[in-house]
């Protein structure tokens, strides 16, 4: 386990299977060659890959080395004043690179990821905001930290699933990082991710369970027509009757897991003491302070997502 913030899935590496027939073994060994190039040259590239131009520009290359294809709008973010908290379903390592290739936002992941051989190198300079999972005592920073981000114009992805599902309608909402959002008055954009094989549902990109990167990325070679589509929902903000982040967080869940009530979500009570003890500031307009717990869930390329309150999470995998 990496900390109080694990969240277990019921989703295996058996939930991942093709849509359509495997493309040749030939034109897998072109992909793989191309990947690796575009790997490559996006690691050589050093800091300036956290330029919001070459960033985009490298997720797409990578993608396009794959033969996966993005559906999706011209923007996430909200525009002038805070940056805007984007909040995804989770699937696929695929997912962070579908987000850049729309928009350059900050991920989260935790800060195992930046040690890791290839997405280490690539997520720190991505510019990548590493959080630490293994102690509830520093949630109260991570949400501090996060409104700091958001406060300075920066728009910040997370994963409030806190770890992978093969749909995009599975799992709840963690409600930590949406107090950082109403700490720094800033918009909510709810974003949901689901894959298609010449438009039929498809699980071959999900990442889940015991799962490996090799075996991952094996299926995802080997798919034909590939498509993930990035679907940009309304933004929400306080003025839209969302006092709490309770409420954000449930709204936010129904916009993107497809209209369904939103399940699952805990409140550790003993994360949220500590909070409480700390104190978080508020920038929004004044209201009595809340308890912030759960987890940000982490943007990392590798796995990382309910409403029984002060229920403990099932120990979880290591994911991200």
């Amino acid at each position: 386990m990496n900390g109080p913030w694990d969240v277990w899935s019921d989703c295996t590496p058996d939930c991942a299977a093709h849509a359509l027939p495997r493309v040749t073994a030939p034109r897998v060994a072109r992909r793989g060659a191309a990947f690796a190039r575009s790997v490559r040259r996006a690691l050589t590239d050093g800091e300036r890959m956290a330029d919001p131009v070459r960033l985009r520009a490298h997720a797409a290359s990578l993608l396009d080395a794959l033969g996966v294809r993005v559906e999706g709008p011209a923007a996430l973010t909200a525009g002038d004043g805070p940056g805007t908290l984007v909040v995804v379903n989770h699937i696929s390592w695929l997912d962070i690179l579908a987000l850049l290739a729309v928009e350059p936002v900050t991920l989260l992941a935790k800060r195992e990821v930046g040690a890791w051989p290839v997405v280490g190198g690539l997520a720190r300079r991505a510019g990548t905001h590493f959080i630490d999972r293994t102690s509830p005592r520093r949630l109260r920073h991570t949400v501090q930290e996060v409104s700091e981000l958001l406060g300075s114009g920066r728009s910040v992805a997370v994963f409030p699933q806190a770890t992978t599902w093969c749909t995009a309608d599975r799992g709840g909402f963690r409600r930590a990082t949406f107090q950082a959002a109403l700490d720094a008055g800033a918009p909510v954009r709810p974003v949901t991710l689901d894959y298609t094989q010449q438009g039929t549902p498809s699980t071959v990109a999900a990442f889940c369970g015991e799962d490996t990167f090799a075996a991952s990325l094996r299926r995802v070679l080997a798919a034909r027509a590939l498509t993930v589509r990035v679907t940009a929902h309304p933004l929400l903000t306080t003025a839209d009757g969302c006092p709490d982040r309770r409420e954000l967080a449930r709204r936010a869940a129904r916009a993107v897991l497809g209209g369904r009530p939103e399940a699952g979500s805990v409140e550790r009570p003993g994360a949220a003491a500590a909070v409480r003890r700390a104190g978080t500031p508020a920038r929004a307009a004044p209201r009595p302070a809340a308890a912030v717990a759960d987890s940000p869930a982490p943007g990392s390329p590798v796995p990382a997502s309910g409403t029984a309150p002060d229920a403990p999470a099932p120990p979880a995998p290591a994911h991200v």
